[in-house]
Formats: C-alpha cells, sequence, structure tokens
C-alpha cells in the first residue's frame, strides 16, 4: 500500500536497503494474499526467496526461519529484520547506522537493536533500557519493557535512558538460530526442518504441515526478554540509538500523526475522499475513496473504508485493531486478514 508517496511502503524499504545488499541477498516473509503482489512490486528479489506463511505466526518464526535458511549457506551472515510499515526520512543516515550495527552483530554473539529517543509518553510501542555505553555510539541493554501505561511511558520519557524500540534488529544467523535453540526450542526444531527441505519439491508440504505447528510469539517475548534477563553484560544485546527521521506506521494513529506533520491540514483532519464537508470537527483521520466525506461534531475519530470492511475507532484506541485481525484470524474469516 502507498502510505506515503509513490511507491508501497515495501517498496521504499526496499530500496533503502539495496544499496547495501544484493537483491539476491533478500528475503520477504508475507501471506498468500499478498505474495503475488509483493513478487510484481519487487521483481528484482527471486521469486522462491518471498515467503507465504501458511499461518500467521507472529515475527520469532518468521525471522527464525530466515536464520536457519542461511545458516546453511553462511552462518556468519548478518541478518536485518525489517519491518515495510516504517518511513525513514534520511536515508543516507539510516544506512550508516546500519553499517555501525552490521560491525557489531559481526564481532561476537552479538543482538543489536535500533532505538529511537521518544518525543513522547507513547504507549503503543515498546521501550529499550539503555545501561552503560559500549562504545561512543551504542550501549548495551538492561531490559526491555513492552508496550507500558501511559504513567509508567511517562517516567520513562522523563528517566532520559529509554528508548522506542522500533522493531528493527541485526544479529547473525548463528547468533539467532541459537538464542531460538535455547529460549523456544520446539520452534527452532520446526524451523530446522523446514528449512532443511529448502529447494527440494517436497518444502511447500514441508513448509505447510510444519510451520503452523511454530509457538505464535514475537521474536521480542521469545529471545529479547529472555536473553537480556541474563544481565546487562551477559545478554550481548546492544543498542544503537538512531536519528534519521523515523516513523512506524503500523497504526492509524501514527499514520495521522505523520501526514499532519506534513501537510498541517486545517484543524488536524485527514480526509481521503471525493469531497468533504467538515464543522466542528478535530484531529479525525477518514479513509474513503471515492465517497463524499462529511465530518460533525467528533473529535479524534478513525475511519477507514475498504471494499469488504469498515472499521470505525478513536485515535486512542486505534492500537487495539490488532484484536480485530486476532478475532478474524480465530473465526478463519482469512478473506479479510
Amino acid at each position: 500500500m502507498a502510505l506515503d508517496g509513490k511507491q508501497t511502503m515495501i517498496q521504499q524499504t526496499a530500496a533503502r536497503l539495496l544499496p547495501l545488499s544484493l537483491p539476491k541477498k533478500f528475503w520477504v516473509i508475507s501471506n498468500d494474499d499478498l505474495r503475488p503482489a509483493i513478487a510484481k512490486q519487487l521483481p528484482q528479489l527471486p521469486k522462491n526467496q518471498i515467503l507465504a506463511e501458511p499461518a500467521g505466526r507472529n515475527t520469532a518464526p518468521a525471522i527464525g526461519l530466515a536464520a536457519f535458511l542461511l545458516l546453511r549457506e553462511d552462518p556468519s551472515a548478518v541478518i536485518g529484520m525489517f519491518p515495510s510499515d516504517h518511513v525513514i526520512a534520511d536515508n543516507n543516515r539510516y544506512r550508516k547506522t546500519l553499517e555501525r550495527g552490521i560491525q557489531i552483530a559481526a564481532s561476537g554473539p552479538n543482538i543489536v537493536v535500533l532505538g529511537i529517543r521518544p518525543s513522547r509518553p507513547e504507549t503503543g510501542y515498546g521501550y529499550i533500557e539503555a545501561g552503560s555505553a559500549s562504545s561512543e555510539t551504542s550501549f548495551r541493554v538492561r531490559r526491555f519493557t513492552e508496550k507500558p501505561d501511559t504513567a509508567t511511558a511517562a517516567e520513562f520519557l522523563a528517566a532520559g535512558n529509554y528508548y522506542w524500540n522500533s522493531g528493527m534488529f541485526l544479529w547473525s544467523a548463528r547468533t539467532l538460530a541459537d538464542a531460538l535453540r535455547e529460549h523456544v526450542p520446539q520452534t527452532a526444531f520446526l524451523l530446522k526442518e523446514i528449512a532443511a527441505a529448502f529447494g527440494t519439491k517436497k518444502f511447500a508440504s514441508v513448509f505447510r504441515t510444519l510451520y503452523p505447528k511454530c509457538e505464535n510469539i514475537s521474536v521480542d517475548y521469545a529471545v529479547l526478554e529472555p536473553r537480556s534477563a541474563k544481565g546487562e553484560q551477559a545478554s550481548n544485546i546492544f543498542c544503537l540509538p538512531a536519528d534519521f527521521g523515523w516513523n512506524d506506521l503500523g497504526s492509524w494513529t501514527a499514520l495521522h500523526e505523520h501526514h499532519t506533520a506534513k501537510t498541517n491540514p486545517p484543524d488536524n483532519n485527514l480526509i481521503a475522499g471525493s469531497g468533504s464537508f467538515l464543522l466542528q470537527a478535530q484531529g479525525n483521520y477518514v479513509h474513503a475513496p471515492g465517497k463524499f466525506v462529511a465530518v460533525v461534531g467528533v473529535d479524534g475519530l478513525v475511519v477507514v473504508e475498504t471494499s469488504d470492511a469498515l472499521l470505525i475507532t478513536t485515535r486512542k484506541s486505534a492500537q487495539d485493531v490488532g484484536k480485530i485481525v486476532k478475532h478474524l484470524d480465530e473465526k478463519k474469516r482469512h478473506d479479510l486478514t
């Protein structure tokens, strides 16, 4: 989806990374519905490296599969995990930051997370507590905290040594595979079996059968939290503070904030439609292409219409949209997820 310019988000993600690596070294993990569109949008990437999960299992199995696939060819290869819903303002500074992170990740059994200095007490992001400095540009990680409440987020902001967890990580294939073996051994075993079948006729069948048996867990909970519990010096997790104009468009609230900062619309109302009428309305986001939109007497709403669904929420509650996806998955409404 083109949320920020003419290119789709995944095209932007690939374009800013291509100067650092060859197309044949890119892997994309998505789903069956999106795979054809991704292959069309990224024709320079090998099609057999655009994989569709047989079932959504969160980020740990997805990036873990990449680790076990690369482990067979180059255990020391550094893997970067890059969500495709990020906006980066300064691509050159972004790549320079990644180059520093790659050096740290390649120098030992190290995990590198890119941290964003918080500008507000945001409750929709995880936080990294930075400990002692390991170099002029990085810190050892003391702990991770997932999506705190408002009061705790305000404490983190005031403390000055907390960063938002950007969701961008660097590690060698061996480091990540070993961490998964230690903390989620059954999932690691399944991923190893799937990777062993890659390139053979039985891969599709093995992938389809074994992958849904993997634990449905994020890499934060599977690896980062238990690894950080070993202590600041023993965990070998490093935070690399990043200053390249980052925004995560993973929520409608973030998308609203990003576009209002760029366009400064009247009363912070963002309307996508064939025309609009606004009266006593502030801070609303309405996406209804081809429809005339009238917004009267409401503040902070998010309304998103697609061909087969309608979302109505508030900007404050937009982080809970993920619960809708979970509900649809439980009800096997795969036509909507």
